[in-house]
């Protein structure tokens, strides 16, 4: 940090000494300053003349003040909010009153509403067009000392005098609280000049506030996370702070007399500033122009405020908020969606102007070529004329909307993840979560720290390491722990293992990839290895790092993989649909056989949805979960060309979501014992986060029907068709369970226990249509046509099934349908006679 060197300016009597605030028009074009002197100044930009004085209908002592490019609001101390025009230089209307003292108002970025604080514990949001308009938050225990707008005007931020800071969205009518946040910013008196001010970053994406320790921390406004934090500035409580137009730098004040201009990238001092009592700031929106005032009524408009060898970061665009792992950055599971099908950044380039030499200059000549063939008659414009070089005239490309111009379409792929993963959440995320335990990494600046945890301690020891690699992407199984990490400027991209039992002195190993190539997928088996690449490789391993087969992926760029025993599925992006979204082509492979059981088999989906993780069941059955929350299987996927994803489960529709009251997500981890295992996200949440929740299982409920189970607290009593319904939904789920224990007997050395568990499975269905057809007699002779169609689905060979249908008919008296049902058995024995 250098202290700067500048000649220290003057400030400019612009009130008498008390309350002093300013705000910069959004254009630049003029400051305003309010105080305590009936008046209120507005200055011009770049003149050194007087500022017009509006001093009609001003009250004593103003309270704070904001601005737009047509008008300004100003709270003042008698409980009025003023609105003053910029056209007239004069006093307009009351916005609206209060019965206590106003603390702060602020506009709206899009100038349609103005917030405004005061000693009453409610807040009013008012509309600057009809004052008649009002929205109010009543939910505070203490006064709202200061107000702050997000820069989308979708979010506004009240710090309180308790000490605790609120989060409301303003998206619908009415406003609803997002969070409450105790611990950042310090108590308060509203007479005090210490700030709790929260400053928005100009991304909207987090915000930074002053605390009790007199930093000043960045929260995310996304998980609600702290970030990075700027100190070591203040030797005294901070009293007003604000960023730069673009994000780029932060500066503040302090009781310490002092002005620090930090750099929001590295959270380092730029410089500093010797002067006392500031209360308030305001950046010029594009100049190097930085304006502050004082509580003895000065106004100080410093021109170069940046020093010269920093002068360049005002001319950035707008940048990041100072995230400790910005999520736009991450490439595993939630990165951002790209912008084109490529790998390139394109730059903007405006739209082409007319060249100074004009295209009949540049020709030269005069073509004549007789009358014009089109009479414009009727003035409507379509006949031109030409110019003299015979020319169209280029007038009617001059504008950017010109098709020529136009920016061409580009397609839009999935994005890389990484399957039982988070991104970073403040300095901690999940590498993976599954039911063998769960490994975490947190980020210690120079270091990471990562813990590998496990369930049942009876077969495994947890551990934890100093992790220098940065690793970003884990596997975990019964046999190991797979890590990758990227590459970055002094290290390659490197795969690291470690088995959890060894009988040698070392077992765990280290590989780097090849320069140039990333990892976007890892997947851990008990006999394989699998790293999809940014190069669109797929790299196989055996456990104990032997390079085993390499090969470039058809569909790419890479999405990724899971594997199971000898099996890999890979994900990749393939041709674009309808919606502009590219397919999600899957291939599975048995890599010690060297065959490929699908290939480039498009991944079944809604328009526009994705896929959230990939896995393999506890019994080898490959499982997607979508982003629409629904479960999916593949079934036949041994056989090629035969394969088709089948829904276990559908989220939206379970029992508990009935009502209407609960909202929440679920996030995948396994499936396992014929049921869905996952974590339940509230509030909200997309992923799961810190201390670690318990997981939840839920059983398979292929979705047959709109209507959804009876909720926990109906009653107990359910009529014909809701058991009728459960009744359909079991047939088709162990219909799918069945043919899964089919095709894994006919593909595999099947045991005797597995062949067993299929016929008893096939009695199940057997069982569950028997009571499907109990269901159809009870309601009456007309549906015979029904439970005899039933009757035909029947998997037992030996008769007894269809046997026992027909004393289920005898038994509700339905004996036409009984006869039917006999000439099916008579039929199905003589047919297995014949054969």
């Amino acid at each position: 940090m250098a202290t700067t060197t500048q000649i220290r300016i003057r400030g400019r009597p612009a009130h008498t000494r008390g309350l002093t605030y300013l705000s910069y028009t959004p254009d630049g074009s003029k400051l305003i300053t309010v105080g305590s002197n009936n008046l209120a100044r507005v200055y011009t930009t770049g003149s050194d003349g007087e500022p017009a004085n509006i001093d009609e209908d001003c009250p004593e002592l103003f309270t704070g003040v904001d601005s737009t490019n047509n008008f300004f609001i100003a709270g003042a101390e008698d409980g009025t909010v003023s609105k003053y025009d910029f056209d007239s230089m004069s006093f307009d209307k009351f916005l609206v009153r209060s019965s206590l003292q106003i603390r702060d108002v602020c506009i709206s970025p899009d100038g349609k509403w103005c917030a405004v604080a005061s000693d009453e514990l409610v807040v009013k949001i008012v509309s600057t067009s009809d004052t008649s308009t009002i929205m109010y938050i009543r939910d505070l225990k203490k006064p709202a000392k200061h107000v702050s707008f997000d820069p989308s005007s979708q979010y506004i931020s009240l710090s309180c005098t308790d000490g605790f800071v609120y989060i409301y969205s303003l998206i619908d009518d009415a406003p609803e609280l997002l969070r409450k946040i105790d611990g950042l910013i310090r108590v308060v008196e509203t007479t005090d000049d210490i700030s709790g001010r929260i400053a928005w970053h100009p991304d909207g994406r987090a915000f930074a506030a002053p605390t009790a320790t007199r930093d000043i921390q960045v929260m995310s406004r996304g998980d609600w996370e702290y970030q990075r934090v700027f100190s070591n500035g203040h030797m005294g409580d901070i009293t007003a702070l604000a960023w730069s137009p673009n994000g780029s730098m932060l500066v503040s004040a302090g009781k310490d007399n002092r002005i620090v201009l930090w750099e929001t990238k590295t959270q380092q001092q730029i410089a500093s500033y010797d002067y006392a009592n500031v209360m308030d700031f305001a950046w010029h929106p594009s100049m190097n122009l930085l304006s502050f005032t004082n509580t003895d009524g000065e106004v100080y408009i410093y021109n170069n405020f940046v020093p010269e060898a920093n002068s360049n970061l005002i001319k950035l665009g707008k940048q990041p908020a100072p995230f400790i792992h910005d999520p736009l950055s991450e490439i595993s599971a939630n990165a951002r969606r790209p912008l084109g099908n490529g790998h390139k950044d394109i730059p903007h380039r405006d739209a082409r102007q007319r060249s100074p030499d004009s295209i009949d200059e540049i020709l030269g000549g005069v073509i004549d070529d007789g009358d014009d063939f089109v009479e414009d008659d009727d003035g409507a414009g379509y006949a031109l004329g030409v110019n003299g070089n015979g020319k169209r005239p280029n007038g009617d490309i001059d504008g950017p909307f010109s098709k020529r111009l136009a920016r061409t379409w580009e397609p839009q792929y999935h994005e890389s993840f990484q399957p039982g993963s988070t991104p970073w959440r403040g300095n901690r995320k999940y590498l993976c979560l599954n039911l063998i335990g769960f490994v975490w990494t947190v980020d210690q600046d120079t270091h990471n720290t990562v813990t590998v945890e496990f369930y049942d301690h009876e077969f495994h020891r947890d551990f934890h390491f100093t992790d220098t690699f940065l690793y970003d992407k884990a596997c975990l199984n019964e046999n190991g722990t797979l890590f990758s990490c990227k590459a970055d400027v002094k290290n390659l991209a490197t795969i690291f293992y470690r088995p959890h039992e060894t009988w040698t002195t070392r077992a765990d190993w280290r590989t780097q990839l090849p320069k140039g190539e990333d990892v976007t997928a890892i997947s851990l088996s008990d006999c394989f290895i699998t790293v999809t690449t940014t190069a669109n490789y797929v790299r196989i391993y055996t456990l104990f790092g032997i390079p085993y087969r390499v090969y470039r992926q058809k569909s790419s760029p890479s999405i990724s993989c899971a594997s199971w025993r000898d099996y890999v599925l890979t994900l990749g992006n393939g041709p674009v649909g309808a919606d502009g979204n590219t397919k999600i082509l899957y291939t599975i492979q048995n890599i010690k056989r060297d065959e490929i059981c699908q290939s480039e088999d498009i991944v079944a989906l809604p328009d526009g949805e994705t896929v959230t993780s990939v896995f393999f069941s506890d019994k080898g059955e490959p499982c997607i979960y979508d982003s629409t929350g629904t479960l999916l299987t593949l079934l036949h996927w041994r056989t090629p060309s035969q394969a088709s994803w089948v829904p276990l489960l559908d989220t939206k529709l379970l029992s508990r979501l009935a009502s209407g009251r609960k909202t929440e997500t679920y996030f995948p981890v396994a499936v396992a014992d014929n049921k869905f295992h996952c974590i339940i996200l509230k509030g909200g949440d997309k992923y799961p986060y810190f201390p670690r929740p318990l997981l939840s299982e839920f059983d398979f409920e292929v979705p047959i029907s709109s209507e959804s189970k009876l909720a926990e607290d109906a009653e107990e009593n359910e009529n014909e068709g809701d058991e009728l319904r459960k009744l359909e939904g079991s047939f088709v789920l162990k219909s799918i369970l069945t043919a899964q224990q089919q095709d894994m007997i006919d593909y595999t050395n099947a045991t005797h226990t597995q062949r067993t568990a299929l016929a008893r499975m096939e009695l199940e269905i057997d069982k569950t249509l028997l009571q499907m057809i109990a269901v159809e007699c009870r309601e009456g002779e007309e549906r015979g046509m029904r439970a005899l169609e039933m009757v035909s689905l029947l998997r037992d060979k030996t008769g007894r099934m269809i046997e026992a249908a027909g004393k289920v008919a005898e038994r509700y008296g339905r004996t036409v349908l009984g006869d039917k049902i006999r000439e099916v058995g008579e039929e199905r024995l003589g047919g297995m006679e014949e054969d």
